[in-house]
């Protein structure tokens, strides 16, 4: 984990320049070849400073949900989108992403100033900066990507009481050698993306349920 870096680099930059409000925007799940993509905005309150806040794949399980639980108990504000399955392969993923991120700002409560996103551009309705790898360099952007990965997973571990022959509580519906032999052993269900070549190549042996 990063020593020595000042996580509120952009935040404080933009405020300032007077941007107040400041919104953070991440994605979990443009990989997997299974379940729906989850999108969150988090708006921190600058009076109430959580700590340990980082890319969500640099992080335990445990210090995801435990930071998970401050985000909601502390942020300003916080907004999830749940891309279905369905709607990522009529989009593809990057655009179902970008959708996502847009629809969160739509729902937000907030008058929002600014926008930080993990390298995604938004066009010109939002004023925003899109910074590659930004859930490792903005504490905004990696609240939302902890918002997003544990909601997630939260869905996941849902669905593999109903699925419980894909295992998807251990990988999350990414493509793994378990998960593979599982979709050729019992073929796809509805949460596989049609749109992702493994499924594809299930699909084309006619292997689906």
């Amino acid at each position: 984990m990063k020593t020595n870096y000042d996580m509120y680099l952009y935040e404080n930059k933009y405020k300032k320049l007077g941007k107040k409000v400041i919104a953070g925007l991440d994605e979990a799940g443009r990989g997997p070849m299974a379940g729906p993509l989850v999108v969150a905005m988090v708006i921190l309150d600058p009076k109430k400073k959580i700590e340990g806040l980082n890319d969500s794949k640099q992080l335990s399980e445990k210090k995801r949900e435990a930071l998970f639980e401050e985000i909601n108990k502390f942020a300003k504000e916080v907004v999830v989108d749940v891309i279905s399955v369905d709607d990522v392969d009529k989009l593809n993923v990057y655009q179902a992403s970008k959708q996502g991120m847009l629809n969160c700002l739509k729902k937000a409560k907030s008058k929002i100033d600014f926008v930080l996103t993990d390298a995604m551009p938004l066009g010109d309705e939002y004023e925003h900066e899109a910074i590659i790898k930004g859930d490792a360099k903005s504490a905004t952007i990696a609240a939302a990507s902890i918002v997003a990965k544990v909601t997630r997973d939260h869905l996941m571990y849902e669905y593999a009481k109903e699925y419980p022959e894909y295992l998807f509580e251990k990988h999350k519906g990414y493509v793994t050698k378990a998960h593979l032999d599982k979709i050729n052993r019992y073929g796809i269900c509805e949460l596989h993306r049609r749109s992702f070549s493994p499924v594809q190549d299930v699909i084309k042996k006619g292997n689906r349920k």
